[in-house]
Parts: structure tokens; C-alpha cells; sequence
């Protein structure tokens, strides 16, 4: 299911924490699944949770709950943009609408050559440098003008 690397990084996480208390390692473990595998289907939780020693369920309702993980394939390259009003007052409403526009779709769809997929975002905690943009769930981009998201663009479609 995992390689070998993901189930290291899985373990150095698990000693954080009490032997008694894997399921505490279970954000993390999910993090790590969906980094090498790009989204959590059913199989990969079920995985986690008997790796962990959980129910599937217990696993289910953290992946379901934050809407970092992604349970679906879908975007080689994920752009989740802030939304929340701090944002929106710098900008991030003219940002969104210039994805929608430059992909043609818009939130929650994916472009139909699978390449990125556009979604709104909660608070990433970066009000300050908005608009934030968060690429993958890994990397945060602040100050996003329509500018900056052409350049982001290109690079990505290469």
C-alpha cells in the first residue's frame, strides 16, 4: 500500500507519542499517505487504521473533517485559495475569479485535462500577505496578484 519510506516516516512520527497512544499519529500518518499517494481512497484509510490500531471509521471522520486531505483523484496540482473576508479585502476575491477565469472552471472542479483543480480555502493563517494560495496542501504562496497566479500557472503547466 505504502512504500517503505512512507511507513519510516509514519513510525518517526508514532514516537512522538505514547506506545499506547498510536492513533495520536493519525493527521500525520494520513498527511504522509496522501503525499505519496495524491489523495486517501477508502483502501489507504483502512491501511492507516489498521496500522494505527483504529477503526476505519475513527481514520474516516479526521479525513473527512479537515478539508486538507483529499479523498478523491482529482488534480495533478491542487490550488486552494483563501476565501475568508481578511483575504478577500486584499485582493483574494480578484484572484479567484482570475483562476476561474485562466482554468475555466471553478470551485471544486478540475481542469479537463486533469492538471489542476480549484478550491476555496478556510483561514491558512497568513492574512497578512494575502492572497494566500496553498498548492498541494505543502505550498504556501502570499501575495498572489493576477500576475504572480499567471507565472504560477505557467510553471506548474510545464
Amino acid at each position: 500500500m505504502l512504500s517503505a519510506q512512507a511507513i519510516e516516516r509514519i513510525d518517526r512520527e508514532l514516537t512522538k507519542f505514547p506506545a499506547d497512544q498510536k492513533q495520536s499519529a493519525v493527521m500525520a500518518a494520513l498527511a504522509i499517505a496522501q503525499a505519496e499517494l495524491g489523495n486517501l481512497s477508502t483502501e489507504t484509510m483502512n491501511f492507516v487504521a489498521g496500522y494505527l490500531g483504529m477503526a476505519p471509521v475513527a481514520v474516516y471522520e479526521v479525513a473527512t473533517f479537515y478539508s486538507l486531505y483529499q479523498r478523491a483523484a482529482g488534480g495533478r496540482n491542487r490550488l486552494r485559495i483563501c476565501t475568508n473576508l481578511p483575504c478577500v479585502l486584499s485582493g483574494a476575491g480578484e484572484a479567484a475569479e482570475h483562476l476561474k477565469h485562466k482554468l475555466g472552471i471553478g470551485f471544486g472542479a478540475v481542469t479537463a485535462d486533469g492538471a489542476f483543480k480549484l478550491e476555496e480555502g478556510e483561514c491558512f493563517g497568513a492574512c497578512g500577505d494575502a492572497p494566500v494560495v496553498l498548492h498541494n496542501e505543502r505550498r504556501m504562496l502570499i501575495g498572489m496578484t493576477p500576475a504572480k497566479l499567471d507565472e504560477l500557472l505557467a510553471e506548474l503547466a510545464k
